[in-house]
């Protein structure tokens, strides 16, 4: 089939606009992915001396009562024993360091062959079920990935705080609604880190933007072993393991 002049400059016309279309499209969509943050933490349980400042930093950044049963972020003990016997505890969610209770009272200094801990928070989850499950929709989740809780809106219900797999949430006895951890929202939209970061003497605890190949986190999912709590939920946890052992549960 023969093609005019006038049609195929035309065609030729045709063709160059949606390339150009394609191109600005493209250059959008790429400086959009460019914005795009995922706040995550990840964990050394390897430097994670116990000593509980993250707990007691955590509760006075965010107004949570120091002589509450109630955490947003807490340090579990893990203890095993010669019999492959596995104990786990969180004494005051470890705000007091195990010192009154170093080893525990059931169990022999002599019977222990590794001791370790591994602090636990909201895991921040890319399929959170909290979120599935509030029917007010006072539970959300950021453009950046962050699970937050708006007081105005929370009914008390409890049942994000059912549905939560890892027992990250509770209710705040003093404003009565639902709260967990939020990585300090408020600090991290200032370009601060959360608290529980800040005060960590050892860098058990890393935070990040995991979309920056420039950030210390982003590396660190590239380069090391990591491994998230409950996979098997597929909440897809966001905050991730270095050290875990087959005993962390």
């Amino acid at each position: 089939m023969k093609v005019s002049r006038r049609r195929f400059i035309k065609m030729l016309s045709v063709v160059s606009v949606a390339f150009f279309i394609k191109s600005k499209i493209d250059k959008v969509f790429a400086k959009e992915e460019k914005k795009k943050k995922r706040y995550i933490m990840v964990v050394d349980i390897n430097k994670c001396i116990g000593c509980g400042s993250c707990v007691i930093a955590c509760k006075l950044e965010n107004e949570v009562p120091l002589d509450a049963e109630v955490y947003r972020t807490w340090v579990e003990r893990y203890i095993v024993t010669k019999d492959h016997k596995v104990y786990v505890d969180s004494i005051k969610g470890g705000i007091d360091a195990y010192k009154k209770n170093p080893i525990g009272k059931e169990i022999k200094k002599e019977d222990v062959i590794k001791t370790f801990f591994v602090p636990k928070l909201c895991n921040q989850c890319e399929n959170p079920s909290c979120v599935q499950v509030c029917p007010v929709g006072a539970t959300y989740k950021t453009e950046d990935g962050v699970v937050l809780v708006d007081r105005k809106w929370c009914i008390g219900c409890g049942y994000c705080i059912q549905a939560c797999p890892y027992g990250a949430r509770f209710f705040h006895p003093v404003v009565k609604t639902a709260d967990k951890c939020t990585f300090c929202y408020h600090r991290i939209k200032k370009g601060l880190k959360p608290a529980c970061v800040t005060v960590c003497p050892t860098r058990a605890r890393i935070f990040g933007d995991k979309m920056n190949p420039n950030d210390e986190v982003y590396k660190i999912l590239k380069n090391e072993k990591v491994n998230v709590l409950k996979p098997e939920t597929g909440n897809e946890p966001q905050v991730f393991y270095i050290g875990m052992s087959k005993e962390v549960r």
